[in-house]
């Protein structure tokens, strides 16, 4: 039975990692439960060039159009709206990323602040014993930021910084970025082929 993984986009730089991360769950025939933040659409303008629509529905249609994804797989639902499955321990994901993450997110998640599905939705995932991964993508950090992190990887969650490795010689800018969308796909047990793993044959480790 297909996974379902709830994918969260936030204000953070960092959207080329949540995108391509939404394209491979969708591929790899997910379902996918998107929220995503209003400063992610602002984001997403500035580093993609992506017009998300401030509606749910007609985000839906964006993406499904866009990276062809059948029917039914892919649900796009507002920051209020508090009907989503995502909303409740009665029917939660399988797991959730938040990708790309702000501070200001993890900071709220960390406090169990719950004000907005987003962070709703990681609540239920944490107290559901689910797997809920951070990609925060925020330099120098705080000491703040730090026990924030810490706080929450005792509570069970995993922190994955966007820090692509080079031992895989990329070529341009994508390489980069599906090193770390392979590592995301690595947390939740989602099979991919974005890159060479370590210690197979062929160029590249």
């Amino acid at each position: 039975m297909p996974q379902t993984i709830c994918l969260a986009f936030t204000g953070a730089s960092g959207m080329p990692y949540g995108v391509r991360l939404l394209e491979s769950l969708l591929a790899a025939g997910c379902h996918v439960q998107l929220l995503y933040s209003q400063v992610a659409q602002v984001v997403a303008k500035q580093e993609m060039a992506l017009d998300l629509p401030g509606r749910a529905k007609e985000t839906e249609a964006f993406f499904r159009a866009r990276f062809k994804a059948l029917p039914g797989i892919l649900e796009v639902y507002g920051r209020e709206e508090w009907f989503a499955p995502v909303a409740s321990g009665s029917n939660p994901p399988d797991a959730m990323v938040v990708c790309p993450c702000t501070m200001g997110t993890l900071a709220a998640i960390a406090q169990g602040l719950a004000s907005n599905l987003i962070e709703r939705a990681a609540d239920v995932v944490l107290k559901e014993s689910r797997k809920l991964i951070l990609v925060p993508r925020e330099t120098p950090l705080s000491a703040i930021h730090l026990e924030n992190m810490l706080r929450l990887s005792r509570a069970g969650a995993v922190i994955l910084p966007p820090n692509p490795g080079f031992y895989h010689h990329p070529q341009d800018v994508s390489d980069l970025v599906d090193f770390v969308v392979a590592r995301i796909l690595d947390q939740i047990g989602v099979p991919h082929t974005l890159m060479q793993r370590w210690g197979e044959p062929g160029d590249g480790a």
